[in-house]
């Protein structure tokens, strides 16, 4: 019924710079929060980055200067820009989605396939 589908991930040089987007689409009446988490081999999921419906972001530590999230509603997509990109951000990269689906009234949690990230030089 809703579907997160991210695109944009790969291999890229220590400094270097990638951009991931994710689409939300299917029966969807309203979203709220969109973010992006990752997972390293052998590590859990730790949240990268989240924005609110209203434009409000939040970002891990590890991150903030150098990660850029932002979102469209119109179109039901949030980017992630990454600069300044170290070895220690390769994962695999998971959009998420607070979703309510027409014909519901609770907000359901909804997570794309992922997308690998790989920084090595």
């Amino acid at each position: 019924q809703v579907q997160l589908v991210e695109s944009g991930g790969g291999l890229v040089q220590p400094g270097g710079s990638l951009r991931l987007s994710c689409a939300a689409s299917g029966s969807i009446f309203s979203i709220n929060v969109m973010g992006w988490y990752r997972q390293a081999p052998g590590k859990q999921r730790e949240l990268v980055a989240s924005i609110t419906s209203g434009g409000s972001t939040n970002y891990a530590d590890s991150v903030r200067g150098r990660f850029t999230i932002s979102r469209d509603n119109a179109k039901k997509t949030v980017l992630l820009q990454m600069n300044s990109l170290k070895p220690e951000d390769t994962a695999v990269y998971y959009c998420n989605a607070q979703i309510i689906v027409r014909g519901q009234i609770n907000y359901n949690t909804y997570w794309g396939q992922g997308t690998q990230v790989t920084v090595s030089s």
